[in-house]
């Protein structure tokens, strides 16, 4: 009995010896790509924070910062650029009022362009740091355009008034004259929708001319991604572009709002990425321009720099808006949602400075990790 059962034992370990080894598959744990940022408020060089300008868009030039307000910002502010120093969240300066080139004035969009109108976004040209592009967004507040200007330009494929992109040029006194407008149009199959208040808010540019834009949402609710190649001859028609749709991979929703609010273009070992804020999202969108991977969604929980009276805090509702890369780091102005603005108020010390709509800058290095 004994023998038998001992003969048992040494069959099932030259079986076992035998049997092959089952390969045992680990799945790696998905890496967090969660981002915090702690950011500072813009101040004047009297201390005092920056009044309610409603920044819309950032741009880098010679190691500043340049941002915009839309139509919504105190009217002091508008239809200026406003100058930051980044390393201090400084409020340099503030250009004088843009003024007009002759064949602004005597265009279909004059009385808009010049009285409050809606500018979302920059991109600085590069190839000339003297040229800056602006696109208007809403413009429901302004009147209709005279019967003959709308007969033109009356198939938008989008709003009644049209999206308009904007040259801008510095001056010799440093000054910005808008220079030259002209309409975009959209092709009827794209199905962008007639949303006002949720169309361009982002634009970036490329070496070669081509112009990134970035609306909300479409008529889907979407966000989405478009094109239009700004040549030399861009500025000869007044006529519409028509813009494209680049074959980009970017991230679809079966419900709620996913709207793109800013757009930057960064390049590792030349290789185009664009930078997208989903304001709604708290999220950054590393989108591959060539459109073989999908997009990277980096999650970012947004804080203010605490003082005496507060440590840091997080933030309700930050709502980024502009976001430009200056060598290895990413920087955010935000755009104050005068509706939620006050919902971030934990520390009192701040109360006033949520009252006057003061935006933030926030920084966030580049990882590598988000371009491979």
């Amino acid at each position: 009995m004994l023998k038998h059962a001992l003969l048992i034992c040494v069959t099932a370990l030259i079986i076992t010896a035998c049997s092959e080894t089952k390969e045992v598959i680990i799945t790696p744990e998905k890496e967090d790509l969660t981002v915090i940022t702690v950011g500072n408020w813009i101040t004047q060089q009297n201390g005092k924070v920056m009044f309610d300008p409603q920044t819309s868009g950032l741009v880098a030039i010679n190691d500043r910062l340049l941002t915009i307000a839309d139509a919504s910002a105190n009217k002091s502010q508008q239809l200026k650029l406003h100058s930051i120093d980044p390393a201090t969240s400084t409020l340099l300066s503030s250009s004088s009022t843009f003024s007009f080139s002759t064949k602004v004035r005597r265009s279909c969009f004059y009385n808009y362009l010049s009285a409050e109108p809606d500018l979302e976004a920059l991109a600085v040209d590069p190839r000339d740091a003297n040229v800056i592009y602006t696109v208007t967004e809403d413009a429901t507040r302004t009147g209709a355009l005279s019967p003959r200007c709308e007969s033109k330009y009356s198939t938008t494929g989008s709003t009644d008034y049209p999206t308009l992109l904007v040259r801008l040029a510095r001056k010799a006194n440093g000054d910005f004259a808008m220079t030259h407008v002209r309409p975009l149009q959209f092709p009827a199959s794209f199905n962008v929708g007639n949303f006002p208040n949720d169309g361009i808010e982002g634009i970036a540019m490329d070496a070669d001319g081509t112009m990134y834009l970035g609306l909300e949402k479409d008529i889907a609710g979407q966000p989405r991604i478009f094109s239009v190649n700004v040549d030399d001859n861009f500025f000869s028609t007044t006529d519409f572009a028509v813009v494209k749709e680049p074959a980009l991979l970017l991230p679809e929703f079966p419900s709620g709002n996913h709207p793109i609010n800013g757009l930057t273009l960064h390049k590792v070992n030349d290789r185009a990425f664009l930078i997208a804020a989903a304001r709604n999202d708290d999220e950054l969108w590393i989108i591959d321009v060539i459109g073989e991977q999908p997009t990277l969604r980096v999650p970012v929980t947004f804080m203010v720099k605490g003082t005496e009276a507060c440590e840091d805090y997080v933030m309700d509702n930050a709502s980024m808006e502009g976001l430009v890369t200056l060598e290895n780091t990413l920087w955010i102005i935000n755009d104050p949602w005068e509706k939620n603005y006050l919902k971030n108020a934990s520390c009192k010390a701040d109360e006033e400075k949520y009252k006057d709509l003061a935006p933030l800058l926030f920084s966030v290095p580049l990882n590598d990790a988000w371009f491979q």
